[in-house]
């Protein structure tokens, strides 16, 4: 199964998830824009309206859609609008986009729960929206922290 999120820049979110139980693979991308097949030159203008994210291809009998929330819910902050950490620009905003009914709900249902724990002082901003055409970034994206060594 598949879950696209975007929770900043992309290189820690696909790392994080690319070392998750269950998640068979990951790629970073682009999402949620108006430019068809934009370049990260592109993005980087803040006026392609895309979002960096990481498509997760996922073993639902190893790892539930909630538990990846999980992951990602802990691993950025979902308070900031457009931002995280020294990253800013609409495309570093916090985002999961869903692929079918039953993953919206439950990211919905997800946020509930994580703004009613009173976790965050601020309101979250996490847009929960459909996920339209996955553009895959440039190859020296892809598993960046790893071709680096950082990992």
């Amino acid at each position: 199964m598949k879950a696209t999120f975007g929770a900043g820049c992309f290189w820690h979110v696909e790392d994080l998830l690319s070392k998750t139980k269950g998640v068979k693979s990951t790629s970073v991308g682009y999402i949620g824009g108006e430019l068809p097949n934009p370049t990260y030159e592109q993005v980087c203008t803040d006026k392609t309206g895309h979002a960096e994210a990481v498509e997760v291809d996922y073993d639902p009998g190893e790892i539930s859609f909630e538990e990846l929330l999980d992951v990602f819910w802990s691993n950025h902050n979902p308070t900031t609008l457009n931002r995280q950490g020294p990253d800013v620009g609409i495309q570093y905003r916090s985002a999961i986009f869903y692929h079918d009914e039953k993953q919206k709900t439950i990211a919905e249902s997800s946020k509930q729960s994580l703004e009613k724990s009173d976790k965050y002082d601020d309101p979250i901003v996490t847009e929960i929206v459909p996920a339209p055409t996955f553009y895959k970034a440039e190859e020296y994206h892809q598993k960046y922290f790893k071709k680096q060594g950082f990992t």
